[in-house]
Protein backbone atom coordinates (compact mmCIF):
# COMPACT_ATOMS: atom_id res chain seq x y z
CA UNK A 1 0.00 0.00 0.00
CA UNK A 2 0.79 3.37 -0.81
CA UNK A 3 1.20 6.56 0.80
CA UNK A 4 -0.12 9.99 -0.35
CA UNK A 5 -1.07 12.87 0.62
CA UNK A 6 -4.53 13.87 1.61
CA UNK A 7 -4.64 16.57 -1.45
CA UNK A 8 -3.19 14.42 -3.37
CA UNK A 9 -5.89 12.20 -3.10
CA UNK A 10 -8.42 15.56 -3.49
CA UNK A 11 -9.16 15.51 0.21
CA UNK A 12 -8.89 18.41 2.15
CA UNK A 13 -6.48 17.94 5.27
CA UNK A 14 -8.61 21.24 6.36
CA UNK A 15 -12.01 18.99 6.28
CA UNK A 16 -9.93 16.01 8.15
CA UNK A 17 -8.98 18.02 10.65
CA UNK A 18 -12.16 19.40 11.22
CA UNK A 19 -13.17 15.90 11.25
CA UNK A 20 -11.49 15.10 14.07
CA UNK A 21 -12.47 18.15 16.04
CA UNK A 22 -16.02 16.97 15.83
CA UNK A 23 -15.35 13.64 17.57
CA UNK A 24 -13.20 15.17 20.24
CA UNK A 25 -15.74 17.66 20.78
CA UNK A 26 -18.39 15.01 20.93
CA UNK A 27 -15.66 13.18 23.92
CA UNK A 28 -15.69 9.85 21.74
CA UNK A 29 -13.19 7.23 22.46
CA UNK A 30 -11.00 7.56 19.41
CA UNK A 31 -8.13 4.59 18.61
CA UNK A 32 -7.50 4.54 15.51
CA UNK A 33 -8.68 5.41 11.73
CA UNK A 34 -7.43 5.03 8.35
CA UNK A 35 -8.40 6.81 5.07
CA UNK A 36 -7.78 4.96 1.78
CA UNK A 37 -8.83 5.88 -1.98
CA UNK A 38 -7.64 3.40 -4.74
CA UNK A 39 -4.52 1.56 -3.43
CA UNK A 40 -3.25 4.66 -1.84
CA UNK A 41 -3.48 5.64 2.52
CA UNK A 42 -3.96 9.00 2.49
CA UNK A 43 -4.56 9.55 6.23
CA UNK A 44 -3.51 7.13 9.13
CA UNK A 45 -3.52 7.92 12.74
CA UNK A 46 -3.47 5.92 16.04
CA UNK A 47 -4.30 7.43 19.43
CA UNK A 48 -1.93 6.55 22.11
CA UNK A 49 -1.39 4.42 23.66
CA UNK A 50 -2.35 2.05 20.32
CA UNK A 51 -0.66 1.93 17.46
CA UNK A 52 -0.51 0.41 14.02
CA UNK A 53 0.96 -3.46 15.40
CA UNK A 54 -2.32 -3.67 18.14
CA UNK A 55 -4.44 -6.30 17.97
CA UNK A 56 -7.50 -4.71 17.92
CA UNK A 57 -11.25 -6.21 19.40
CA UNK A 58 -13.30 -6.11 15.82
CA UNK A 59 -16.18 -7.11 17.81
CA UNK A 60 -18.98 -8.19 14.95
CA UNK A 61 -16.85 -7.40 12.33
CA UNK A 62 -16.52 -10.49 12.54
CA UNK A 63 -19.88 -11.12 11.49
CA UNK A 64 -18.68 -10.22 8.03
CA UNK A 65 -15.47 -12.09 7.84
CA UNK A 66 -17.76 -15.33 8.66
CA UNK A 67 -19.65 -14.33 5.37
CA UNK A 68 -16.54 -14.53 3.39
CA UNK A 69 -15.65 -18.01 4.46
CA UNK A 70 -19.43 -19.43 4.06
CA UNK A 71 -18.90 -17.98 0.47
CA UNK A 72 -15.33 -19.73 0.25
CA UNK A 73 -16.97 -23.20 1.66
CA UNK A 74 -19.85 -22.54 -1.40
CA UNK A 75 -16.90 -22.04 -4.07
CA UNK A 76 -15.51 -25.11 -2.76
CA UNK A 77 -19.03 -26.93 -3.28
CA UNK A 78 -19.21 -28.14 0.26
CA UNK A 79 -22.48 -25.94 0.67
CA UNK A 80 -25.00 -23.97 -1.19
CA UNK A 81 -26.94 -20.97 0.08
CA UNK A 82 -30.78 -22.71 -0.02
CA UNK A 83 -29.68 -25.72 1.77
CA UNK A 84 -31.37 -25.97 5.68
CA UNK A 85 -28.92 -25.03 8.75
CA UNK A 86 -30.65 -28.15 10.68
CA UNK A 87 -29.27 -30.53 7.96
CA UNK A 88 -25.98 -29.94 9.09
CA UNK A 89 -26.29 -29.95 12.99
CA UNK A 90 -29.36 -32.89 13.13
CA UNK A 91 -28.56 -33.97 16.54
CA UNK A 92 -27.94 -30.44 18.38
CA UNK A 93 -31.24 -29.11 16.73
CA UNK A 94 -33.39 -31.81 18.30
CA UNK A 95 -33.83 -29.80 21.34
CA UNK A 96 -36.36 -31.07 22.48
CA UNK A 97 -37.86 -31.29 18.85
CA UNK A 98 -37.40 -29.00 15.84
CA UNK A 99 -39.88 -25.90 15.00
CA UNK A 100 -41.14 -26.03 11.95
CA UNK A 101 -39.75 -22.53 10.60
CA UNK A 102 -36.79 -23.59 12.06
CA UNK A 103 -36.49 -26.91 9.78
CA UNK A 104 -36.99 -24.64 6.60
CA UNK A 105 -34.52 -22.13 7.38
CA UNK A 106 -31.64 -21.62 5.27
CA UNK A 107 -28.18 -20.75 4.89
CA UNK A 108 -29.34 -17.63 2.81
CA UNK A 109 -31.82 -16.64 5.70
CA UNK A 110 -29.35 -16.77 8.29
CA UNK A 111 -26.77 -14.72 6.11
CA UNK A 112 -29.59 -11.91 5.91
CA UNK A 113 -30.37 -11.93 9.58
CA UNK A 114 -34.01 -13.15 9.04
CA UNK A 115 -34.13 -16.14 10.60
CA UNK A 116 -37.85 -17.93 12.31
CA UNK A 117 -36.83 -16.82 16.11
CA UNK A 118 -36.04 -13.42 17.65
CA UNK A 119 -32.97 -13.66 19.22
CA UNK A 120 -32.19 -15.44 22.58
CA UNK A 121 -29.46 -14.84 25.08
CA UNK A 122 -25.98 -16.42 25.00
CA UNK A 123 -25.90 -18.06 28.76
CA UNK A 124 -22.36 -19.04 27.99
CA UNK A 125 -23.54 -22.52 27.21
CA UNK A 126 -21.00 -25.03 26.44
CA UNK A 127 -22.21 -25.79 23.64
CA UNK A 128 -23.58 -22.20 22.06
CA UNK A 129 -24.76 -24.29 19.05
CA UNK A 130 -26.92 -25.97 21.17
CA UNK A 131 -28.00 -23.48 22.68
CA UNK A 132 -29.46 -21.48 19.43
CA UNK A 133 -31.44 -24.22 19.31
CA UNK A 134 -32.97 -24.48 22.60
CA UNK A 135 -34.33 -21.00 21.51
CA UNK A 136 -37.86 -21.05 23.15
CA UNK A 137 -39.06 -17.65 21.42
CA UNK A 138 -41.94 -17.55 19.07
CA UNK A 139 -41.48 -18.50 15.76
CA UNK A 140 -42.27 -16.96 12.24
CA UNK A 141 -41.60 -17.71 8.91
CA UNK A 142 -37.74 -17.46 8.08
CA UNK A 143 -36.75 -14.83 5.14
CA UNK A 144 -39.54 -12.56 5.87
CA UNK A 145 -37.87 -9.45 7.58
CA UNK A 146 -34.64 -8.15 9.27
CA UNK A 147 -33.70 -9.00 12.67
CA UNK A 148 -30.16 -8.51 14.03
CA UNK A 149 -29.26 -12.38 15.16
CA UNK A 150 -25.68 -12.79 16.61
CA UNK A 151 -25.97 -16.01 17.43
CA UNK A 152 -27.21 -17.28 14.16
CA UNK A 153 -24.00 -15.79 12.77
CA UNK A 154 -22.00 -17.63 15.64
CA UNK A 155 -23.94 -21.11 14.03
CA UNK A 156 -22.31 -19.91 10.31
CA UNK A 157 -18.94 -20.03 11.78
CA UNK A 158 -19.13 -23.24 13.73
CA UNK A 159 -20.93 -24.57 10.57
CA UNK A 160 -17.73 -23.26 8.81
CA UNK A 161 -15.19 -25.10 10.64
CA UNK A 162 -17.71 -28.81 10.72
CA UNK A 163 -17.73 -28.68 6.90
CA UNK A 164 -13.90 -27.72 6.28
CA UNK A 165 -12.38 -29.55 9.37
CA UNK A 166 -10.28 -26.27 10.20
CA UNK A 167 -10.55 -22.97 12.35
CA UNK A 168 -12.35 -20.00 11.08
CA UNK A 169 -8.56 -18.32 11.32
CA UNK A 170 -6.97 -21.19 9.82
CA UNK A 171 -9.32 -21.36 7.08
CA UNK A 172 -9.44 -17.76 5.91
CA UNK A 173 -5.40 -17.70 5.70
CA UNK A 174 -5.42 -20.68 3.61
CA UNK A 175 -8.39 -19.14 1.03
CA UNK A 176 -7.64 -15.09 1.69
CA UNK A 177 -5.27 -14.06 4.73
CA UNK A 178 -2.15 -15.10 3.51
CA UNK A 179 -2.87 -14.18 -0.07
CA UNK A 180 -3.48 -10.49 0.57
CA UNK A 181 -0.93 -10.07 3.74
CA UNK A 182 -3.11 -9.79 6.80
CA UNK A 183 -0.69 -10.13 10.11
CA UNK A 184 0.06 -13.55 11.14
CA UNK A 185 -0.71 -12.28 14.81
CA UNK A 186 -4.33 -12.10 13.97
CA UNK A 187 -6.69 -14.64 15.56
CA UNK A 188 -10.15 -15.31 17.23
CA UNK A 189 -10.94 -15.72 20.57
CA UNK A 190 -12.69 -18.99 21.46
CA UNK A 191 -16.40 -20.04 23.21
CA UNK A 192 -16.80 -23.12 25.46
CA UNK A 193 -17.05 -26.07 23.44
CA UNK A 194 -13.93 -24.92 21.24
CA UNK A 195 -15.91 -23.34 18.36
CA UNK A 196 -14.33 -20.08 17.53
CA UNK A 197 -16.26 -17.09 18.63
CA UNK A 198 -17.20 -16.36 15.19
CA UNK A 199 -20.19 -13.26 15.67
CA UNK A 200 -18.08 -10.76 17.80
CA UNK A 201 -13.78 -12.11 18.39
CA UNK A 202 -11.70 -11.01 15.73
CA UNK A 203 -8.85 -9.71 17.13
CA UNK A 204 -6.58 -7.59 14.22
CA UNK A 205 -4.72 -4.96 13.20
CA UNK A 206 -6.65 -1.98 11.47
CA UNK A 207 -4.58 -2.30 8.22
CA UNK A 208 -5.58 -6.09 8.27
CA UNK A 209 -8.88 -5.01 8.16
CA UNK A 210 -7.92 -2.28 5.46
CA UNK A 211 -6.63 -5.01 3.46
CA UNK A 212 -9.82 -7.12 3.93
CA UNK A 213 -11.97 -4.05 3.17
CA UNK A 214 -9.80 -3.37 0.29
CA UNK A 215 -10.33 -7.60 -0.85
CA UNK A 216 -14.54 -6.93 -0.66
CA UNK A 217 -14.14 -3.88 -2.83
CA UNK A 218 -12.08 -4.81 -5.38
CA UNK A 219 -15.15 -7.77 -5.40
CA UNK A 220 -12.98 -11.06 -4.79
CA UNK A 221 -9.56 -10.15 -6.85
CA UNK A 222 -6.44 -9.33 -5.69
CA UNK A 223 -3.19 -9.12 -7.86
CA UNK A 224 -5.03 -10.12 -11.02
CA UNK A 225 -6.69 -13.22 -9.38
CA UNK A 226 -10.27 -13.80 -8.89
CA UNK A 227 -9.96 -15.42 -5.24
CA UNK A 228 -13.61 -15.45 -4.82
CA UNK A 229 -16.55 -15.39 -6.67
CA UNK A 230 -17.57 -12.51 -7.62
CA UNK A 231 -20.99 -12.89 -7.70
CA UNK A 232 -21.42 -14.08 -3.99
CA UNK A 233 -19.20 -10.45 -3.38
CA UNK A 234 -21.84 -8.27 -5.12
CA UNK A 235 -24.55 -10.11 -3.15
CA UNK A 236 -23.14 -10.13 -0.12
CA UNK A 237 -22.66 -6.18 -0.50
CA UNK A 238 -25.77 -5.15 -2.23
CA UNK A 239 -29.34 -4.62 -0.20
CA UNK A 240 -31.10 -7.88 0.06
CA UNK A 241 -33.32 -7.17 3.00
CA UNK A 242 -34.88 -4.02 4.45
CA UNK A 243 -33.66 -2.64 7.60
CA UNK A 244 -35.21 0.97 7.97
CA UNK A 245 -38.50 -0.24 10.48
CA UNK A 246 -39.17 3.60 11.09
CA UNK A 247 -39.48 6.96 9.03
CA UNK A 248 -35.90 8.55 10.86
CA UNK A 249 -33.10 7.29 8.14
CA UNK A 250 -29.74 6.48 9.76
CA UNK A 251 -26.44 5.00 8.49
CA UNK A 252 -27.91 1.68 9.30
CA UNK A 253 -30.94 2.04 7.83
CA UNK A 254 -29.80 1.10 3.78
CA UNK A 255 -30.39 -2.40 4.29
CA UNK A 256 -28.58 -5.56 5.00
CA UNK A 257 -26.61 -8.11 2.69
CA UNK A 258 -24.73 -10.97 3.71
CA UNK A 259 -23.72 -10.10 7.37
CA UNK A 260 -23.00 -6.68 5.66
CA UNK A 261 -24.87 -3.68 6.27
CA UNK A 262 -25.71 -1.37 3.35
CA UNK A 263 -25.13 2.44 4.71
CA UNK A 264 -25.05 6.15 2.90
CA UNK A 265 -24.03 6.82 -0.57
CA UNK A 266 -24.46 3.67 -1.84
CA UNK A 267 -21.72 2.04 0.17
CA UNK A 268 -21.74 -0.51 2.18
CA UNK A 269 -20.02 -1.43 5.68
CA UNK A 270 -18.40 -3.94 8.40
CA UNK A 271 -19.91 -3.01 11.47
CA UNK A 272 -18.44 -3.80 14.89
CA UNK A 273 -19.72 -2.90 18.87
CA UNK A 274 -18.36 0.36 20.00
CA UNK A 275 -17.53 1.63 16.27
CA UNK A 276 -15.67 -0.90 14.75
CA UNK A 277 -16.28 0.26 11.26
CA UNK A 278 -14.85 -0.81 7.44
CA UNK A 279 -16.80 2.03 5.53
CA UNK A 280 -16.09 0.84 1.69
CA UNK A 281 -17.70 3.35 -1.18
CA UNK A 282 -17.54 2.05 -4.33
CA UNK A 283 -18.42 5.63 -6.23
CA UNK A 284 -15.39 7.64 -5.06
CA UNK A 285 -13.24 4.50 -4.30
CA UNK A 286 -12.60 5.06 -0.94
CA UNK A 287 -12.44 2.75 2.32
CA UNK A 288 -12.41 3.95 5.88
CA UNK A 289 -11.11 2.16 8.90
CA UNK A 290 -12.33 3.06 12.21
CA UNK A 291 -11.84 1.24 16.02
CA UNK A 292 -13.05 2.76 18.40
CA UNK A 293 -14.44 1.70 21.88
CA UNK A 294 -17.55 3.73 22.39
CA UNK A 295 -20.11 1.68 24.11
CA UNK A 296 -23.22 3.32 25.67
CA UNK A 297 -22.21 6.78 24.12
CA UNK A 298 -25.80 7.22 22.43
CA UNK A 299 -25.52 8.86 18.85
CA UNK A 300 -21.71 8.02 18.67
CA UNK A 301 -22.36 5.85 15.50
CA UNK A 302 -23.91 8.22 13.52
CA UNK A 303 -21.76 10.63 14.48
CA UNK A 304 -18.58 8.92 13.36
CA UNK A 305 -20.32 7.90 10.29
CA UNK A 306 -22.43 11.10 8.99
CA UNK A 307 -19.70 12.99 9.28
CA UNK A 308 -17.12 11.24 7.47
CA UNK A 309 -19.87 11.20 4.87
CA UNK A 310 -20.29 14.56 5.03
CA UNK A 311 -16.79 15.84 5.42
CA UNK A 312 -14.43 13.44 3.44
CA UNK A 313 -16.45 11.41 0.88
CA UNK A 314 -19.25 14.02 -0.36
CA UNK A 315 -16.52 16.84 -0.78
CA UNK A 316 -13.58 14.31 -2.15
CA UNK A 317 -12.90 15.57 -5.73
CA UNK A 318 -11.92 13.62 -8.48
CA UNK A 319 -8.57 15.30 -8.88
CA UNK A 320 -5.99 16.55 -7.07
CA UNK A 321 -6.05 19.58 -4.92
CA UNK A 322 -3.56 22.16 -4.24
CA UNK A 323 -1.44 21.02 -1.56
CA UNK A 324 -1.98 22.46 1.89
CA UNK A 325 1.43 21.66 3.96
CA UNK A 326 0.16 23.61 6.90
CA UNK A 327 -3.00 21.40 7.12
CA UNK A 328 -0.90 18.10 6.45
CA UNK A 329 1.32 19.16 9.40
CA UNK A 330 -1.56 19.56 12.12
CA UNK A 331 -2.42 16.16 10.85
CA UNK A 332 0.33 14.39 12.45
CA UNK A 333 0.39 16.19 15.19
CA UNK A 334 0.42 13.08 18.00
CA UNK A 335 -3.35 12.14 19.47
CA UNK A 336 -4.05 10.54 23.07
CA UNK A 337 -7.25 8.79 24.72
CA UNK A 338 -9.78 10.48 25.44
CA UNK A 339 -9.79 10.88 29.31
CA UNK A 340 -12.50 12.48 31.37
CA UNK A 341 -13.68 16.02 31.08
CA UNK A 342 -13.65 18.79 33.71
CA UNK A 343 -11.04 20.30 36.33
CA UNK A 344 -8.07 19.24 37.48
CA UNK A 345 -7.87 20.49 40.88
CA UNK A 346 -10.45 20.85 44.17
CA UNK A 347 -9.10 22.34 47.27
CA UNK A 348 -11.40 19.21 48.38
CA UNK A 349 -8.59 17.32 47.76
CA UNK A 350 -6.29 18.33 49.83
CA UNK A 351 -8.41 17.52 52.52
CA UNK A 352 -9.56 13.74 51.92
CA UNK A 353 -5.62 12.86 50.44
CA UNK A 354 -5.04 9.55 52.48
CA UNK A 355 -8.36 9.62 54.24
CA UNK A 356 -10.29 6.13 54.34
CA UNK A 357 -14.02 6.11 53.99
CA UNK A 358 -16.21 2.99 55.56
CA UNK A 359 -18.69 2.19 53.71
CA UNK A 360 -22.28 0.60 54.43
CA UNK A 361 -23.16 -2.12 52.87
CA UNK A 362 -23.28 -2.02 49.50
CA UNK A 363 -23.71 -4.11 45.73
CA UNK A 364 -20.20 -3.78 44.94
CA UNK A 365 -19.36 -5.19 47.98
CA UNK A 366 -16.32 -2.28 49.02
CA UNK A 367 -16.20 -2.22 52.02
CA UNK A 368 -13.27 1.22 52.11
CA UNK A 369 -11.36 3.48 49.94
CA UNK A 370 -8.97 6.35 50.03
CA UNK A 371 -7.97 8.50 47.81
CA UNK A 372 -4.22 9.65 47.14
CA UNK A 373 -2.87 12.81 45.06
CA UNK A 374 0.16 13.74 43.91
CA UNK A 375 0.98 16.13 40.49
CA UNK A 376 2.17 12.65 38.53
CA UNK A 377 -0.05 9.50 39.60
CA UNK A 378 -2.54 8.97 42.07
CA UNK A 379 -4.14 6.24 43.50
CA UNK A 380 -8.47 4.54 43.84
CA UNK A 381 -7.25 2.41 46.83
CA UNK A 382 -10.64 0.10 48.26
CA UNK A 383 -11.28 -3.54 49.63
CA UNK A 384 -14.19 -5.31 48.02
CA UNK A 385 -14.52 -9.06 47.76
CA UNK A 386 -11.44 -9.84 46.06
CA UNK A 387 -9.27 -7.99 48.90
CA UNK A 388 -7.29 -4.78 48.78
CA UNK A 389 -7.02 -3.61 45.91
CA UNK A 390 -5.00 -0.10 44.16
CA UNK A 391 -5.82 1.96 40.96
CA UNK A 392 -3.33 4.31 39.45
CA UNK A 393 -5.40 7.43 37.58
CA UNK A 394 -4.19 10.67 36.02
CA UNK A 395 -5.66 14.32 36.74
CA UNK A 396 -6.82 15.02 33.67
CA UNK A 397 -4.75 12.59 31.95
CA UNK A 398 -4.64 8.61 31.40
CA UNK A 399 -2.58 6.46 33.72
CA UNK A 400 -1.85 3.05 32.00
CA UNK A 401 -1.64 -0.57 33.94
CA UNK A 402 -3.95 -3.50 34.77
CA UNK A 403 -7.79 -3.48 36.37
CA UNK A 404 -6.95 -5.09 39.81
CA UNK A 405 -9.89 -6.94 39.79
CA UNK A 406 -8.71 -10.77 38.92
CA UNK A 407 -10.37 -13.80 36.94
CA UNK A 408 -12.04 -12.41 33.88
CA UNK A 409 -12.57 -13.83 30.76
CA UNK A 410 -9.15 -14.52 28.42
CA UNK A 411 -9.10 -16.32 25.32
CA UNK A 412 -12.09 -18.85 26.11
CA UNK A 413 -15.29 -16.24 26.16
CA UNK A 414 -17.79 -17.12 28.95
CA UNK A 415 -14.79 -18.92 31.14
CA UNK A 416 -13.31 -17.10 34.18
CA UNK A 417 -9.21 -17.39 34.43
CA UNK A 418 -7.69 -17.22 36.87
CA UNK A 419 -4.54 -14.51 37.74
CA UNK A 420 -5.96 -12.87 34.12
CA UNK A 421 -6.15 -9.20 34.37
CA UNK A 422 -7.71 -6.63 31.86
CA UNK A 423 -5.22 -3.57 30.61
CA UNK A 424 -6.74 -0.11 31.40
CA UNK A 425 -6.52 3.71 31.57
CA UNK A 426 -8.00 5.68 34.15
CA UNK A 427 -8.32 9.20 34.30
CA UNK A 428 -10.34 11.58 36.84
CA UNK A 429 -11.57 14.92 36.80
CA UNK A 430 -13.89 16.84 38.78
CA UNK A 431 -16.93 17.52 38.07
CA UNK A 432 -17.72 20.26 40.57
CA UNK A 433 -15.73 21.12 43.89
CA UNK A 434 -17.16 18.30 45.60
CA UNK A 435 -18.25 15.48 42.88
CA UNK A 436 -15.23 12.86 41.31
CA UNK A 437 -15.19 11.55 38.28
CA UNK A 438 -13.10 8.34 37.81
CA UNK A 439 -12.96 7.34 34.03
CA UNK A 440 -12.24 3.66 33.58
CA UNK A 441 -11.41 2.50 29.83
CA UNK A 442 -10.55 -1.45 29.67
CA UNK A 443 -8.14 -1.40 26.30
CA UNK A 444 -7.52 -5.33 26.14
CA UNK A 445 -8.96 -8.05 24.39
CA UNK A 446 -12.22 -6.91 25.59
CA UNK A 447 -13.00 -3.06 25.62
CA UNK A 448 -15.41 -1.59 28.27
CA UNK A 449 -15.46 1.56 30.41
CA UNK A 450 -16.65 1.91 33.85
CA UNK A 451 -17.11 5.58 35.73
CA UNK A 452 -16.83 5.98 39.02
CA UNK A 453 -18.49 8.83 40.67
CA UNK A 454 -17.67 10.22 44.47
CA UNK A 455 -19.80 12.72 45.42
CA UNK A 456 -18.40 14.44 48.96
CA UNK A 457 -20.96 15.99 50.81
CA UNK A 458 -18.30 17.69 53.02
CA UNK A 459 -14.58 15.81 53.94
CA UNK A 460 -16.39 13.49 56.27
CA UNK A 461 -19.01 11.87 53.97
CA UNK A 462 -19.21 10.14 50.67
CA UNK A 463 -21.71 8.87 48.43
CA UNK A 464 -20.20 6.16 45.63
CA UNK A 465 -21.82 5.34 42.18
CA UNK A 466 -20.40 3.83 39.25
CA UNK A 467 -21.85 2.29 36.58
CA UNK A 468 -20.65 0.20 33.49
CA UNK A 469 -20.32 0.14 29.50
CA UNK A 470 -18.97 -3.48 29.19
CA UNK A 471 -19.94 -6.87 27.72
CA UNK A 472 -19.93 -9.64 30.74
CA UNK A 473 -17.31 -7.96 32.94
CA UNK A 474 -17.54 -5.01 35.67
CA UNK A 475 -20.68 -6.51 36.89
CA UNK A 476 -19.69 -6.77 40.34
CA UNK A 477 -18.99 -2.53 40.46
CA UNK A 478 -22.29 -1.42 39.69
CA UNK A 479 -24.25 0.08 42.42
CA UNK A 480 -24.62 3.01 44.67
CA UNK A 481 -23.13 3.39 48.46
CA UNK A 482 -22.82 5.53 50.81
CA UNK A 483 -19.71 6.17 53.10
CA UNK A 484 -18.23 7.50 56.36
CA UNK A 485 -14.75 8.72 57.30
CA UNK A 486 -13.25 6.77 59.83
Amino acid sequence: MNHKTPEQEGVSSVNIKKYIDILEEHQLSTHNMIMMRGENIFFEKYWEPFGPEFLHRMYSVTKSVVSLAVGFVIQEGLLNLDDKIVDYFEEESQVPQVDENVKVQTIRNMLMMSTAKAPNGWTHDDDRVRCYFKNENPSRKPGEFFEYDTNSSFVLCALVERLTGMSLMDYMRKKLFDKIGVSKEAYCLKCPGGHSWGDSALLCTPRDLLLIARFVMNKGRWNGEQILNENYIEEATSKLIETQSGDQVHFDTHGYGYQIWRTYDNSFMFNGMGCQFAICVPEKDMIFIYNGDNQGHEGAQDIVIENFFKLIVRQAEDMPLIENLEGQEILRAPMKLMCAQGKGYSELQEKIHGMVFKMQPNPMNITEFSLHFSEEICYFSYINAQGSKSLPFGMLANAFDVFPQEGYYDQVGGEATKGHFYRCATSAAWLTEKKLHLKVQVIDTYFGRMDIVLDFANEENVEMNITKTAEFFFDEYCGSATGRKC
